[in-house]
């Protein structure tokens, strides 16, 4: 089986360099140039509590060197899905999988829009890794990796791809519900991305002060209001989860807030955003997120002149 990762980030170099000590032929495709030198010419440090090792799958900024792909998997951040799309289009077996483990709601969609639905897995994982430099990750968590058909593809087939990410030490089961899963990685990303981002604070920040642990619990119960609407199924105890997540990546700093430190696009379209405009559908209020995400878009639509400002 040939195997693609398409964003070689941290969690993507994460999958394939686990991947390809398992023996897999394993291709990283990614735009940064000095990542992918360095993972071809050094090899992928993985440091996991202190020791280092390092693994050599292939890596490449051109798609076409890649050739076809059995299973694609797409770890880009959610504004480069429609671009990933393409790729995957191209890159993918008529008779291949493509999985996406990303942040956010709409990922699968737009995938299931380039490619046979019927072929789209999606799902959410708890491993969590940073990007040290190139080619260079730390291994940060170890957690379930839960995935499931999209669009009424074949359980057989995410069966098969879950058994493949097991054999690698990335304990995968297949999900019933998979569109549910998703919503529940929705929850945590709501509570934490766009405050921590907008604030500055790192994850466990948010349980500090009483005013800013209401603000999170609105934000994720009108989540909650809006996936039960959407006939989604939904657990009560949602925001409790969601402050243990914060307490358990307590020293983290949020991916979002990572993206506007360094003053990247975020993907509040994709989490906040995406509330909004599922509510919109159902006639469910969001103040909360509404106006999150109008904090955010509007600070990121001034990086510019943050930073002429600063020169």
């Amino acid at each position: 089986m040939k195997i693609a990762v398409i964003g070689a980030g941290a969690m993507g170099s994460l999958f394939g360099g686990l991947l390809t000590e398992a023996g897999r032929e394993v291709w990283l495709l990614d735009v940064w140039e000095d990542h992918v030198k360095t993972l071809n010419e050094d090899g992928l440090a993985i440091e996991r509590e202190g020791v280092t090792r390092v693994v050599r799958p292939e890596a490449t900024t051109d798609p076409s060197a890649i050739g076809k792909a059995d299973l694609v998997i797409v770890f880009v951040k959610s504004t480069q899905t429609k671009a990933a799309s393409e790729t995957v289009a191209r890159m993918m077996r008529p008779d291949g999988r493509v999985l996406t483990l990303q942040n956010g709601m709409g990922n699968a969609d737009i995938l299931a829009e380039a490619v046979d639905p019927a072929s789209v897995l999606a799902g959410t994982t708890s491993h969590g890794a940073t990007l040290l430099g190139p080619g260079k990750i730390r291994h940060a968590g170890v957690g379930p990796t839960r995935i499931g058909p999209w669009a009424g593809g074949d359980r057989a087939a995410a069966e098969s791809v879950a058994g493949v990410l097991s054999g690698a030490g990335i304990d995968t089961e297949v999900a019933e519900n998979v569109h549910a899963l998703v919503w529940h990685k929705l929850f945590i990303n709501v509570g934490i991305n766009a405050i921590t981002a907008l604030t500055g604070i790192k994850n466990g920040e948010i349980l500090d002060l009483d005013v800013t642990r209401e603000l999170s619990r609105n934000a994720v119960e009108e989540a909650m209001a809006v996936a039960r609407a959407r006939g989604v199924p939904v657990a009560e105890d949602v925001v409790e989860h969601v402050f243990q997540v914060a307490g358990a990546t307590a020293a983290n700093r949020s991916s979002m807030g990572q993206d506007v430190d360094n003053r990247r696009l975020t993907e509040i379209s994709a989490i906040n955003g995406a509330v909004v405009r599922e509510a919109r559908v159902c006639g469910v209020d969001t103040p909360v997120n509404e106006t999150l995400t109008a904090l955010v878009e509007t600070l990121q639509g001034h990086y510019g002149e943050r930073r002429d400002k600063k020169g």
